[in-house]
């Protein structure tokens, strides 16, 4: 079985991929990756094979990069040159495969080019606020204040909002190319994308799906087993005292001043701290010897040792942390990352940060109450109901797909 895996997005939306490719290579399959340019020479490291699909996305991260608001018809372009190379390159990716899979609602082009080439398509969602449901509201774009927050009375006109939004920014591009390929236009874009079935690759302890029935196949989250060890200088840092904090932001955009306000949080509680440089390349204050700064780390090795993590909310660090049985502190900036600070707070195995960018004392406040005894046991009682094995389950599926 061939398959080609696809996704446009951070790490957080590409390393799951990488996951399930390296499970259908161990059960005999040939699984090809299209993701954005930033993560080619990281997964070719695997033996995979990558087309590179986008411009590379690391820097907008930096904090102080700009991400200036386009005019209508500037928007309107740079979706209509987006949709037109996703066509363009996914079509030569999928080249000779029996199956694809799209991972994140930008996987516009997909599923009509797995509709021309006469083969299964299977879209995946990380989080369950991804998918519309009468039991949560739509994924926040932008986390303002109390933005998020919406009662479940307004949740069908939310998703109905949310439709339409798909359909106007994407409906025109799609369909044109549709037609060129001599296929039906398509109405509702986001029912498109998400297909019928969709599959929901996340942990059914951390984000459950909240409805009956089958319309959503859960499968687990898609894990890469990482056996990498620490570097030398972190063991030091690790060994020479108590647990440290852990401050990471992944690929996300970090507001001015991050780095002094997680080191001042840390400092506050009378902790050591670990800051993960990530996208934004966050650097340390000073060069007092309580922190230290690293880059590209085995997450799973690293959480087991600290004592907190906090971060952005991605689903992919979420599940790290949980899996780890360390409490986490989640600062939500957008999409999916409200509802994981919501699942940490609800869980008992971290606290939510308020909306908002993250200060010294917000930090501290929310820390705190991360650090709470209770909260280290839930954790780590928690961590032992996470399942590992969501990958080797959806490798399964797709091999029942294709038989089929």
């Amino acid at each position: 079985m061939r398959l080609l895996l696809s996704t446009i997005g951070s790490r957080g939306d590409v390393q799951p991929l990488v996951g399930l490719a390296l499970q259908l290579r161990e059960m005999g399959h040939e699984a090809r990756l299209c993701v954005p340019p930033d993560f080619a020479s990281w997964i070719e490291s695997f033996g995979l094979v990558v087309t590179p699909i986008g411009p590379e996305l690391r820097s907008t991260a930096k904090p102080g990069s700009r991400l200036d608001r386009p005019t209508p018809e500037q928007q309107r372009q740079m979706l209509d040159e987006t949709i037109a190379t996703q066509f363009a390159t996914i079509t030569q990716a999928a080249e000779g495969c029996d199956v694809i899979v799209g991972a994140t609602a930008l996987q516009i082009a997909a599923p009509s080019v797995a509709e021309a080439m006469g083969v299964p398509y299977v879209f995946a969602a990380y989080c369950p606020a991804v998918l519309p449901s009468a039991h949560h509201a739509p994924p926040v774009y932008v986390v303002q204040g109390d933005a998020a927050a919406s009662q479940p009375s307004e949740y069908p006109a939310l998703w109905a909002r949310d439709s339409e939004r798909f359909s106007m920014l994407f409906g025109t591009a799609l369909n044109e190319h549709r037609t060129r390929l001599g296929l039906a236009p398509v109405q509702d874009v986001r029912s498109h994308v998400f297909t019928a079935r969709p599959w929901l690759a996340a942990d059914a302890t951390l984000g459950p799906w909240p409805d009956a029935g089958d319309d959503v196949l859960q499968t687990g989250a898609w894990l890469v087993d990482d056996q990498r060890p620490l570097e030398r200088e972190l063991e030091d840092f690790l060994d020479a005292s108590e647990p440290p904090v852990c401050f990471g932001f992944g690929s996300a955009r970090a507001p001015e001043g991050l780095s002094a306000a997680m080191i001042g949080a840390a400092r506050s509680l009378g902790r050591r701290a670990i800051v993960l440089r990530g996208w934004a390349d966050l650097a340390l204050m000073d060069d007092a010897s309580n922190c230290i700064s690293i880059g590209e780390v085995n997450q799973q090795a690293l959480f087991r040792r600290v004592a907190a993590v906090v971060h952005h909310g991605g689903a992919g660090t979420t599940t790290a942390a949980a899996l780890s049985g360390t409490p986490q502190v989640i600062a939500p900036q957008h999409y999916d990352q409200p509802y994981w600070a919501q699942r940490a707070e609800a869980l008992g195995i971290g606290a939510a940060h308020p909306y908002g960018a993250p200060t010294q004392q917000s930090l501290t406040d929310t820390l705190e109450r991360a650090l709470q005894p209770d909260v280290t046991s839930r954790a780590l009682a928690v961590a032992r109901q996470v399942r590992r094995d969501g990958a080797r389950f959806a490798a399964e599926q797709l091999e029942t797909l294709v038989r089929t």
